[in-house]
């Protein structure tokens, strides 16, 4: 596998933090360029770029809101111009909403309707936006969750639509560029020891409840989760396509 990505170029939003960070490194020690984006933190996303950078490939961080889908068609062109090319999507970025039951008297809609634009209209405006550019037989791979085929716990109902409409998406989007054998999969994580388990669960150590839900009693490693990324990003993953990938070690199985 080692530099089965050389002469790719890749993005990978959300990618200053967390499994975006993880998944920059893995597509590089593949061999790839790889651009990132961030929204806050300039010094966290430098820091992964010059990481990257160390890695003998070359890479670029980029400020853009999800948030905003205006943003996303001049990101696309950073990256074009900056490289020359893009050959590989990775909609990593996302945010949860506290926890809260669709009945409860004090719901924050704001933050709930923040999460769908960001979660939704955001990646697909990316993808509407990388679509032309991309390189035939390119990849594109949406980083899901398991809660979007599986509502796990109270208190989802909002996170868990969003992340089923990207299902749905994604399969709609293999249809259309299939023909440029250009491949698109969801990777449905659980839960992963990131700060947005903290904001979902409270700390990045599972309760003994959920770890009981779970067929091998544990949470995945950034790692296992980037490895597969990085899998279906390469050349042997050529004929998988429209495909949603559980990496839950069995959770709600």
């Amino acid at each position: 596998m080692a530099d089965s990505l050389k002469g790719k170029v890749a993005l990978v939003t959300g990618g200053s933090r967390g499994l975006g960070a993880v998944t920059a490194e893995t597509l590089a020690d593949l061999g790839a360029d790889v651009a990132i984006t961030y929204v806050a933190s300039s010094q966290k996303a430098d820091a992964v770029s010059e990481k990257l950078k160390a890695k003998g490939v070359r890479a670029l961080a980029i400020r853009s809101d999800q948030a905003d889908t205006t943003q996303a068609k001049p990101l696309i062109e950073a990256v074009i111009a900056h490289f020359g090319r893009l050959d590989i999507l990775v909609n990593n970025a996302a945010v949860v909403a506290k926890g809260q039951t669709v009945d409860d008297p004090h719901l924050d809609t704001a933050a709930l309707d923040r999460q769908w634009q960001i979660n939704v209209m955001g990646a697909v405006a990316t993808t509407r936006a990388a679509a032309p550019v991309l390189s035939d037989g390119g990849r594109i791979i949406f980083i899901g969750s398991l809660n979007g085929t599986h509502a796990l716990i109270p208190g989802v109902a909002d996170y868990a639509g969003t992340k089923a409409a990207i299902n749905g998406y994604a399969r709609g989007v293999a249809r259309d560029l299939g023909r440029r054998n250009i491949t698109v999969n969801v990777v449905q994580p659980g839960a992963m020891p990131t700060d947005m388990m903290v904001e979902a669960l409270g700390s990045t150590t599972a309760p003994d409840a959920f770890l009981d839900m779970h067929a091998i009693r544990r949470i995945a490693t950034l790692e296992e989760v980037s490895a597969f990324v990085g899998f279906l990003a390469g050349p042997d993953a050529g004929y998988m396509s429209g495909s949603v990938f559980d990496m839950a070690g069995g959770l709600a199985s």
